[in-house]
């Protein structure tokens, strides 16, 4: 079933029945991730770190090829921007949220038109001297009203926000009962007020009313971000085929930036996906490895039809119609997801033959697939093939790998030329003047850097102490950071206990000594020398310790460990498996 913006609330309650009735799902973006850089390996190199590979990139761009490619796969644009359903992530709604409570806050004034407490102080609200006639005519108004037999209804005239919030305000304190108050908006998106003559039963039907229809235009508004949000309380495993990039833009555009952290990115993944299983990696792990050559998911499906798989057959619920597998609609992302499903469940079916006695079917609960879990197959890393969400990821050894910088006027032909005596290398591009370049040999890797000693337009260093560098800016970069906001940080904090010092002190000494007003000596008393000492900065350890603790509770890295630990409360899923062992399949360490 096609789902999009014009069928999307008539539909989500079917939604939410395959959801809860699903065993796993499968998720595809569909081209969601592309290069702006220079080149694809500028984005991709292949000496990359999970952490430099899971980079935020929150730019939204088109690349002429991939427009091209999608195009010629007969790809709707169309549909992206004419017919695509609204979403929101966890901040947007939250906002949102607090701009409705506030709306109905200001549209019930100082006490709610709306819901008004018998015990509500009904006492006048002050109004500016430029706004008093103006208010003075609207309650002029409405009293001709309520005195008329004839008339149910008056519109007033447009009006500002602010003076729209006074009318409430008058309202609700003046004609708490007998009259319903409600905002309307004209065909030139002017906004006025309209007052109805009801009795109590007819308010608060109305009242009820417009709750509903704020609470339906709020949904409308988080919108697609329902479905993910149920998905991912379902706590059920979610699938994909190479879906590191899924991934980071489904956390990223349904609940919040991504963090610059790998960690915690590793956290914030999942809190939102407890069970994720990319399809990819499992092909390229063992027992797969040895019986599938490609992994490409259109080659990946062809393979998984043929001996010793069996493939599943599908049958579709009524009324909703399937894909064809014999006719391909491959890079249209239902069809991708689909087939990622049908990949996923014939591997998982395999895995089952090496039990005693075999088994046919393996859900996707069996502890069969749980080595699986949680690791997403990285593109073009030679010796790091999967990102590890629940731990550390793999630390290769690349002692035969060097770090070399250059003018930017250099190809790849000189770089094969510059390492010509050391046999095949591979080389990797990290931008236009510097690149990894792995020898065959570890033992000829310190000859090399040897050569470049009292070379004037190229450098060369070992993979060790590159990284080593990196770090050492990284940590210098990193201590100047919170060394400069520390100090700040204290410098405000020093000034606002001093400035409620000086608060205490005069507020106390007028309470206790006002005849002595305007009689001070010229020499300080001890409390006042204590006060100045403070000033001047002589503070004892123990309150500077204090200060300091201050600040460092308000600090960003304590901020973000609560951010994470609220999200993980509101979106710890029920139903998730707690870790267990695999007794059959590991997936290696090294690969």
């Amino acid at each position: 079933m096609e789902i999009i913006r014009s069928n999307f609330k008539s539909n989500l309650h079917k939604v939410y029945e395959a959801i809860e009735e699903a065993d796993f799902f499968a998720i595809d973006g569909e081209f969601s991730g592309i290069s702006d850089g220079p080149s694809v390996t500028a984005l991709t190199n292949g000496f990359d770190t999970p952490e430099e590979r899971s980079s935020p990139d929150v730019k939204f761009v088109c690349q002429s090829s991939s427009i091209d490619f999608l195009a010629s796969q007969g790809f709707d644009f169309n549909k992206v921007f004419c017919n695509g359903i609204p979403y929101l992530n966890h901040e947007e709604e939250r906002q949102l949220r607090e701009q409705y409570d506030e709306k109905r806050l200001q549209s019930n004034g100082a006490g709610a038109l709306s819901y008004v407490s018998p015990n509500t102080s009904k006492c006048p609200v002050t109004i500016p001297e430029d706004q008093k006639k103006f208010i003075d005519q609207v309650v002029e108004k409405i009293e001709n009203l309520l005195q008329s037999e004839e008339s149910k209804n008056l519109d007033l005239e447009p009006c500002t926000g602010f003076q729209r919030k006074l009318i409430y305000q008058t309202l609700s304190w003046k004609y708490p009962k007998g009259i319903h108050v409600d905002t309307l908006e004209t065909e030139k998106k002017e906004r006025y007020i309209v007052i109805s003559k009801v009795d109590e039963e007819e308010r608060k039907r109305r009242e009820q009313q417009k709750l509903a229809k704020e609470q339906e235009e709020l949904n409308d508004a988080v919108g697609f971000s329902r479905v993910i949000h149920a998905i991912a309380n379902s706590g059920k495993l979610v699938i994909g085929h190479n879906m590191l990039l899924d991934v980071m833009h489904t956390v990223h555009q349904f609940y919040c930036p991504l963090p610059a952290d790998l960690n915690e990115f590793k956290e914030m993944t999942t809190c939102v996906f407890p069970r994720l299983l990319d399809t990819k990696l499992m092909a390229s792990t063992q027992p797969f490895k040895d019986i599938i050559n490609n992994t490409s998911l259109a080659e990946l499906e062809k393979r998984l039809k043929e001996t010793p798989f069996n493939p599943p057959k599908v049958e579709s619920a009524e009324g909703f119609p399937s894909y064809d597998t014999a006719t391909e609609q491959l890079h249209e992302a239902g069809y991708d997801a689909y087939i990622t499903g049908l990949c996923f469940i014939s591997m998982a079916n395999y895995l089952g033959s090496f039990l005693s006695p075999p088994k046919i079917h393996v859900s996707a609960r069996s502890k069969l697939i749980e080595p699986f879990f949680n690791k997403l197959f990285l593109m073009r890393v030679m010796d790091i093939p999967y990102l590890n969400l629940e731990g550390p990821d793999l630390q290769p050894k690349r002692d035969h790998v060097l770090h070399v910088t250059f003018p930017k006027e250099w190809k790849t032909s000189d770089l094969y030329q510059l390492f010509s005596a050391f046999g095949n290398i591979h080389i990797s591009w990290i931008d236009d003047t510097s690149a990894f370049v792995s020898l065959s040999q570890p033992e000829q890797v310190q000859i090399a850097v040897n050569t470049s000693k009292y070379a004037e337009s190229y450098r060369i260093q070992t993979y060790a102490q590159y990284v080593g560098k990196k770090r050492e800016e990284k940590q210098i970069k990193r201590k100047w950071t919170e060394d400069t906001w520390q100090e700040v940080e204290r410098k405000r904090l020093n000034t606002q206990c001093i400035s409620y010092a000086l608060n205490h002190y005069y507020h106390t000494n007028s309470l206790t000594a006002t005849s002595t007003v305007g009689k001070r000596n010229l020499s300080p008393s001890p409390a006042e020398a204590d006060l100045e000492a403070r000033i001047s900065g002589e503070i004892s350890d123990t309150e500077l310790e204090q200060t300091e603790s201050c600040a460092e509770s308000l600090s960003e890295g304590k901020k973000k460990a609560k951010k994470l630990k609220r999200m993980k409360k509101d979106l710890s899923p029920a139903g998730a498996i707690p870790d267990s062992p695999a007794k059959l399949f590991e997936v290696p360490d090294t690969w």
